[in-house]
């Protein structure tokens, strides 16, 4: 029923390539949350270039997936890592986003039996 995303994008690139699309989900739901763990990481230990990188990479796929709200928030932890930022400036940020996360490959898992 897809209330924590959005597969416009994906069915746009893929060309409605369904074998496309379950790539594309199963990269998500394996690899994102990876991810988002090794931003935790750097903002736990204030590695700003770290917390940066994993963000930077996460971006488009936050976009892809229609998670705009999300999006928009690892766009706030780039400018945060880039600027130096204090912990707690942006670690309610990060739960958000991680809460986005968490609940799109939940609802991923359950519409497409992953």
């Amino acid at each position: 029923m897809a209330l924590n995303y959005n597969l416009s994008k994906v069915y746009a690139l893929s060309d409605n390539d369904s074998e496309f699309v379950n790539q594309i989900l199963k990269l998500f739901v394996t690899e994102i949350p990876e991810d988002l763990r090794q931003v935790k990481e750097g903002i736990k230990k204030k590695d700003h270039k770290h917390a940066y990188s994993y963000a930077h990479k996460i971006k488009p796929t936050l976009d892809l997936m229609g998670l705009n709200v999300a999006f928009e928030e690892i766009l706030q932890v780039e400018a945060w890592a880039k600027s130096g930022g204090k912990k707690k400036e942006i670690i309610e940020t990060f739960r958000s986003i991680k809460k986005q996360v968490n609940d799109a490959v939940k609802e991923i898992n359950k519409d497409f039996d992953l």
